[in-house]
């Protein structure tokens, strides 16, 4: 168990089971290293207050802050994920702030913003553009979208929410925004980011195979990787825009 903070009950720690999960990623999107470098340099941040809703372990954030003077906030549900980003920013010695709250429930105004993956959060895509240019004049957005006509496959996996890139960027303009940047995931990002996806799981799979779990991750595994290659691989894009207005 760890020490209960003032005025809070303890938790306990997660076990290997859990932090395997995701413990294989930079981040929870198909994105690399060059790739993420560009967006950074398109978001600008040199200081003030950067938001992050919907953050994860929030590795962008900590890197978009990293060597400037401005301090970020990160905001997501998932206390596995934040008490991983905490560990992180403290070790790199960043100003990053982890709130355990909605992202749609934050209030506030930030002079600049990311929100990667998280439209769900705020109720899908529309809804969450349209809240976040209340927070926000420069936004680093990221959201999946059809790059080719979905499977039906493809469409009970992920819904009926997702856009295809131009209605995506016409929900934008909807919205007040106007695209200063745009650029899209390329299939290695998607691969690497779906292996690295199922890579933690698996490597806990090989060390523990007579787990009373085992069994169950094994189906899980198979089930992720099968629907990937036969569902929406080549078929499910992912957009990254930064959103000014």
């Amino acid at each position: 168990m760890t020490p209960a903070r003032p005025g809070s009950e303890a938790v306990a720690v997660p076990d290997a089971f859990t932090l395997s999960r995701r413990c294989a990623m930079r981040w929870n999107a198909p994105l690399d290293e060059t790739h993420a470098a560009l967006l950074l340099d398109r978001l600008d941040v040199t200081n003030g207050t950067v938001v992050d809703l919907g953050a994860g372990w929030d590795e962008l954030l900590i890197r978009a802050v990293d060597g400037t003077s401005a301090r970020g906030i990160a905001v997501d549900t998932d206390e596995v994920a934040i008490e991983r980003g905490r560990r992180t920013a403290k070790e790199r010695g960043t100003q990053v702030e982890f709130v355990e709250q909605d992202a749609a429930a934050w209030q506030g105004r930030a002079d600049r913003a990311l929100c990667i993956g998280a439209s769900h959060a705020f109720g899908g895509t529309r809804q969450a553009l349209a809240a976040l240019a209340g927070v926000t004049d420069r936004l680093l957005y990221g959201e999946g979208c059809w790059s080719a006509e979905p499977t039906p496959a493809a469409k009970e996996i992920f819904g009926d929410e997702v856009l295809p890139l131009p209605d995506l960027l016409e929900a934008c303009r909807d919205t007040g925004w106007r695209v200063l940047h745009l650029s899209t995931a390329d299939q290695r990002e998607w691969d690497d980011f779906e292996s690295t996806s199922r890579a933690g799981r698996l490597r806990w799979l090989l060390a523990n195979p007579d787990d009373p779990r085992a069994v169950e991750t094994r189906e899980w595994l198979d089930t992720r990787e099968r629907e990937y290659v036969t569902a929406y691989r080549r078929v499910l894009g992912f957009a990254y825009l930064v959103l000014v207005k």
